[in-house]
């Protein structure tokens, strides 16, 4: 790995390894193997004359073909490619030979029978996404909100000075800043199970029309076929009309949002960043772990430093892959193809942030001293609330009378305000409910 090029594949490899399944060289000629196998047996279901006398118990030895694929297998399909200069093709020549060996022969020029490249390429790749984001990204970003949600409850009871510009504010509550995160992401979530659950593959011959099909057998009904099979067989949703390639909506669709949850996670970093920063949070200290070649004593945030840097990677993929994809010429060109060999990468990128993410979860500690400290040391923000109560009791111009106390002022506290409020021209009821008021508890309501 020490020769590695990318970090996903280097680096950070045995983070990234799971998603070697369905995003690397073997992967991707693996669901093209599944597809042109599943295919050809739609084609048995579906009464060609030719195919009638196929055997449907060898249905499960082609199966099995996929099921026990192997990077020898592989291995072959690429030494076809290097004389055909043709991926796709290398698989039919591949699936030839298997069908040599099973004894079916006669039957294997309905291999491939009537499509083209793309037919496979955009059923193979859609499936290899959908099961990549089950089985990998959803488990692992799952975590995340369920970490949020434990810390955000944990946390609930915790008055929190807030910052707004940067700025003492009215205060808030630690646990609802983690459930903000929550909230945000889960709306995410409902979008990106929709892409996920709608994924959708070009499958109609040459140019999407079933030319091919039509002019061999024209007596059937191909848009069935197709519609069946690539929503029974595969598991997708068939384009209606496409060209030669399909027009990637879709993906750009699924791209943006996991984007927009990236973008999310950046901005949760960047906040328990700050709050490391303010000492709200220290962090523990991992047994071996240097934080600086030259400052023994730091324990940096860099795995919330790590996680959004990564994030950032994956955001500039993702867009590119969601603005380049969705454009071709005419009926085709070949820009999506290498574009879409690295689809992999901004998944990479973002599965190591998210367990950076993780990692920083596992080593906060919350240092409540330090924010209690910070509360009692910002008595001007129950400003806002002794005004408010002024205006209910139709004190002339209350606003104005806190902004002279409070506004520029470096130091406000506890004695300031209960002098101010001593002042007032009201009764020592609506004192007596002010001076209740302080930063601890002026913190709303949240359920």
């Amino acid at each position: 790995m020490l020769n590695a090029v990318s970090p996903i594949d280097g680096r950070y490899q045995r983070q990234t390894a799971a998603l070697a399944d369905y995003f690397s060289e073997y992967a991707l000629i693996r669901y093209r193997v599944f597809v042109e196998i599943q295919y050809f047996i739609a084609l048995c279901n579906f009464s060609l004359p030719q195919l009638q006398e196929f055997d449907s118990l060898k249905f499960d030895e082609l199966n099995d073909v996929f099921e026990n694929f192997s990077p020898d297998d592989a291995e072959i399909i690429k030494n076809i490619e290097k004389v055909t200069n043709h991926d796709v093709k290398a698989v039919e020549y591949f699936l030839k030979e298997k069908f040599d060996a099973l004894g079916i022969e006669r039957f294997k020029e309905f291999i491939h029978f009537g499509l083209t490249s793309q037919d496979i390429n955009n059923t193979a790749i859609p499936i290899s996404i959908k099961h990549a984001i089950s089985d990998v990204y959803l488990p692992v970003f799952m975590q995340i909100v369920e970490e949020l949600n434990v810390l955000g409850q944990e946390w609930m009871n915790v008055p929190l000075l807030a910052k707004t510009h940067g700025q003492p504010a009215s205060p808030t509550l630690l646990g609802k800043e983690f459930m903000v995160f929550s909230e945000r992401l889960n709306n995410e979530l409902a979008t990106l199970r929709h892409c996920h659950q709608h994924l959708k593959a070009k499958f109609g011959g040459a140019t999407g029309n079933f030319n091919a099909h039509h002019v061999a057998y024209p007596d059937y009904d191909w848009e069935y076929f197709g519609n069946h099979f690539v929503g029974e067989y595969l598991g997708l949703e068939r384009h209606k009309y496409t060209t030669q390639i399909a027009h990637y909506d879709d993906l750009a669709a699924l791209f943006h949002c996991l984007s927009r949850i990236n973008t999310i996670l950046i901005d949760l970093c960047r906040d328990i960043w700050a709050y490391i920063s303010m000492d709200y949070f220290k962090q523990k200290a991992v047994e071996g772990e240097v934080g600086s070649s030259a400052m023994p004593h730091k324990v940096n945030p860099i795995d919330f430093e790590n996680a959004e840097g990564n994030f950032g990677m994956a955001n500039a993929i993702f867009g590119h892959l969601a603005e380049k994809l969705p454009i071709s010429r005419l009926q085709r060109d070949l820009t999506d193809s290498t574009v879409l060999r690295n689809v992999g990468v901004p998944f990479g990128h973002t599965l190591i942030a998210l367990k950076s993410i993780l990692r920083g979860f596992g080593k906060l500690v919350l240092n409540e001293e330090k924010i209690r400290e910070d509360l009692e040391s910002n008595w001007m923000v129950v400003a806002e609330a002794i005004q408010t109560v002024l205006r209910r009791e139709g004190y002339e111009q209350p606003y104005e009378a806190l902004k002279a106390l409070t506004r520029g002022k470096s130091k406000v506290g506890r004695a300031e305000i209960h002098r101010f409020i001593d002042e007032l021209n009201v009764t020592d009821a609506i004192k007596s409910e002010l001076k209740a008021i302080s930063p601890h508890n002026y913190v709303g309501i949240w359920q």
